[in-house]
């Protein structure tokens, strides 16, 4: 039954990187360009705003808490302590994970602040940062060995 509950925990973590790390990917892959090739620029800037916004609110009250909460809560699972973070392995690639992650959050509000001021170069750039980002951070979570 324990087994249980912390596959299904998993399962909430991943799917939630899933949503997130996909969203951002449709985005950027499928939503942008139609964007840019169908609407005009008062309707462009006023969709991608949208979007943008409600992806921002879904990200600070949906996806930051559920990978928070279960993350630190797979951790616990299986044992990590402040100790096991330096040891090689699967303490050193969390250690990478979870910085890489802060990094995502970081460029993801630093896209949003540049969008919200006009700054559209800087908030390209910090949306590709974050993009890739996330991506590597998904890479580091297959890597991490089962303890």
């Amino acid at each position: 039954m324990e087994d249980a509950l912390w596959a299904g925990v998993r399962f909430v973590h991943v799917v939630s990187a899933m949503v997130w790390v996909g969203g951002q990917l449709t985005v950027s892959l499928v939503v942008l360009p139609l964007a840019r090739r169908i609407l005009d620029g008062e309707r462009r800037s006023t969709v991608l705003t949208a979007i943008g916004r409600r992806f921002g609110r879904l990200t600070g009250a949906v996806f930051l808490p559920v990978q928070l909460g279960t993350g630190i809560a797979l951790a616990w699972s299986v044992g990590v302590t402040w100790a096991s973070l330096a040891v090689p392995g699967h303490g050193r690639v969390l250690v990478a994970k979870l910085l890489l992650f802060c990094g995502v959050m970081a460029a993801a509000s630093l896209h949003g602040a540049a969008n919200a001021r006009g700054r559209a170069r800087l908030a390209r750039t910090m949306a590709v940062t974050s993009l890739v980002a996330s991506v590597g951070v998904v890479l580091l979570a297959t890597l991490l060995p089962r303890i």
